[in-house]
């Protein structure tokens, strides 16, 4: 009688004996090192034969892993095909949070595809998405590339698609809000906060880190973004710290948003997807951000600005200012 066995199980083992090490394999596929060992011994008893040789530091594939691999990986390889291929299926698009930017991309490929299908979802962060990217669950997510771990990096595709510029948003009222721009140089010493306890957004919180070392600013107490702009507005005026937001971020009843200026902190936005995505959206999509990258030189650096070197690894090489 045939066995049926879950793709996922075929997934696991594959990206185990990609990383050689349980730990590093999890981390790629966002799962506990102890629910990926169980896949994998799951896997072992359904086939009726090990798969790894394992050690401290590393584990090693058997002769019957070292034979099953190049087939699990075929077997993938078509899952993923018609996973992500199929045309008539709706687009699903994750976009972060309400009232960004991404959403301004979702009307203007609905407008330029209106024979195709575009769900939007908002769960908060790249991170947060980064797992159903890798396992085709989700077909497009924005975010912070460069802050992603580097097996996610190595498994997903990315395309910058605009520098931001960095604000802060500011309760009406704080000294800092009668100003247009705020210098680098007047938030130094400062408690800024960044929501660096938001677990689905570590790369922003890592972008945040390395910016408020470059210039002093002091982190304030850790704090998860709330949802919605109101709830956000409500946590402010009992945190009354000043919050690090995009020029894109979204308007807080009760507050201003205002450019960091002297030098200009930027942050890389990019579209990210898994290599295997095949579908008529993602064209569309690509083609709407491109396009608005282009008309806005959304990805031209100008001098005197900031930006962390991992980000810039990643910006086209006509992006020099």
């Amino acid at each position: 009688m045939p066995i049926n066995i879950n793709p996922r199980l075929f997934r696991v083992f594959v990206t185990a004996a990609e990383e050689q090490h349980f730990g590093r394999a999890a981390a790629r596929m966002y799962l506990a090192q102890q629910a990926l060992s169980r896949d994998i011994a799951q896997l072992e008893r359904l086939l009726g034969y090990a798969l790894f040789t394992r050690s401290t530091r590393r584990v090693v594939l058997t002769g019957d892993g070292e034979r099953l691999l190049p087939r699990a990986r075929r077997l993938l390889a078509l899952h993923d095909e018609i996973a992500a291929g199929s045309p008539g299926r709706p687009f699903l698009a994750d976009l972060n949070s309400p009232g960004m930017l991404t959403e301004r991309f979702l009307a203007a490929v609905r407008a330029a595809a209106p024979e195709l299908e575009f769900i939007a979802r908002f769960y908060g962060g790249l991170t947060a998405a980064a797992a159903d990217l890798v396992t085709c669950r989700l077909d497009v997510s924005f975010g912070r590339f460069a802050g992603l771990g580097p097996p996610v990096r190595r498994a997903l595709v990315h395309h910058p698609v605009r520098l931001q510029p960095l604000a802060l948003i500011v309760l009406d009222g704080h000294p800092l809000a009668g100003l247009p721009e705020i210098p680098m140089a007047l938030v130094r010493g400062v408690e800024v906060s960044a929501c660096a306890e938001d677990p689905r957004t570590p790369e922003w919180s890592d972008m945040a880190a390395r910016l408020f070392a470059e210039f002093g600013v002091l982190p304030a107490p850790g704090w998860t973004a709330p949802a919605g702009t109101d709830e956000m507005a409500h946590h402010m005026r009992r945190h009354p710290h000043p919050v690090l937001s995009t020029v894109d971020g979204p308007h807080i009843p009760g507050t201003v948003l205002r450019p960091l200026v002297a030098p200009v902190p930027l942050h890389l936005l990019g579209l990210v997807h898994h290599p295997a995505l095949d579908h008529p959206g993602l064209e569309a999509i690509r083609g709407v951000t491109e396009e608005l990258a282009r008309a806005g030189g959304w990805l031209l650096r100008p001098p005197g600005t900031w930006l962390p070197a991992e980000d810039e690894a990643l910006l086209p090489l006509s992006s020099a200012g």
